[in-house]
């Protein structure tokens, strides 16, 4: 069944003692100001990694996978992967319809570029568009840390190659993500058009797997640095099909105090409240998913369904 509502949201991701977005230094990325903040790739990750590992039906295409060598595909070699019936393909017709079998690429869109006899460029404007998270915790304390590794370096030119190497690794002390996203199934217009009527389209089951990662993702993901993020909050505001309502980016709409209240912090959705109630006749359903064991909220939309992540 083809999707057709709009949706705005938020999601908040809890990182205590972690590190949910490294640079290329291994440190939390932060802004010119110094705020500690995450790329849309932070989420997006762990959105392709809950649908692929849950739903193996699914076919995630904008992942990172090896040959029998171990070595990272090109774009080229994925693509000749999951297609390997067309990996000679020109076609953009036939190209399209196979990129829009992948759910990652009807979520999130794609820049394909696939160099065949002659070189074949597709740009899908995704209908799921997510900001960067910044950190809207009042503090923004990452550290470092020496660790061992049980293995010496054989390439060291002095005495410390008969010792085993050092690294070091950084975590934040706590911080409180928030992104803000939307869902516009009216992109996929202009590449569903290439494709043709036989191409995938944005369904109410992809948006339902969506909607779970978007609860779980984080949670799901462990890994050595991701060990303490998980997902916090989801805000899912559905509007009605006919609506044209453009809704302003709900990180602005939320504030989180400073204070925490029996070791949980408290966000507050006041200015978010205004907005809703401003435009009820434009708004289908309001649904609002927290962690009760780290977070409160106050000043919920009256029409809000909350519930447990």
């Amino acid at each position: 069944m083809t999707y057709s509502n709009r949706i705005y949201g938020a999601a908040l991701i809890k990182a205590i003692n972690s590190n949910y977005n490294a640079d290329f230094s291994g440190q939390p990325r932060t802004l010119p100001n110094g705020v500690v903040y995450a790329t849309d790739k932070a989420l997006k990750y762990a959105i392709k990694n809950f649908i692929k590992e849950n739903y193996p039906s699914e076919k995630v295409f904008y992942f990172k996978r090896f040959n029998e060598e171990f070595i990272p595909y090109s774009l080229d070699d994925a693509f000749a992967a999951a297609f390997p019936e067309h990996k000679d393909e020109i076609d953009k017709k036939i190209i399209a319809k196979d990129l829009l079998s992948c759910i990652d690429i009807r979520l999130f869109g794609a820049t394909f570029a696939k160099k065949a006899k002659k070189n074949v460029a597709i740009s899908i404007h995704g209908p799921v568009q997510i900001t960067h998270g910044v950190n809207v915790w009042h503090e923004n304390n990452f550290y470092s840390e020496q660790i061992m590794s049980p293995f010496r370096n054989p390439n060291e030119d002095n005495e410390d190659n008969m010792a085993t190497t050092l690294g070091r690794q950084s975590r934040l002390h706590e911080g409180h993500y928030l992104h803000h996203f939307s869902v516009n199934p009216k992109n996929l217009e202009e590449i569903l058009e290439l494709a043709g009527n036989e191409a995938k389209t944005l369904t109410a089951d992809d948006i339902a797997k969506l909607k779970e990662a978007l609860q779980k993702g984080v949670t799901y993901y462990d890994s050595a640095a991701k060990a303490g993020c998980e997902n916090e909050l989801l805000v899912w505001v559905i509007l009605k099909p006919e609506s044209k309502l453009v809704m302003p980016n709900f990180t602005q709409l939320m504030k989180m105090s400073k204070e925490k209240v029996d070791d949980k912090v408290q966000l507050d959705l006041a200015e978010l409240k205004k907005v809703v109630d401003a435009n009820k006749n434009e708004i289908e359903a309001v649904e609002i998913y927290i962690n009760k064991a780290s977070i409160i909220i106050v000043n919920a939309p009256d029409e809000a369904i909350i519930k447990n992540l």
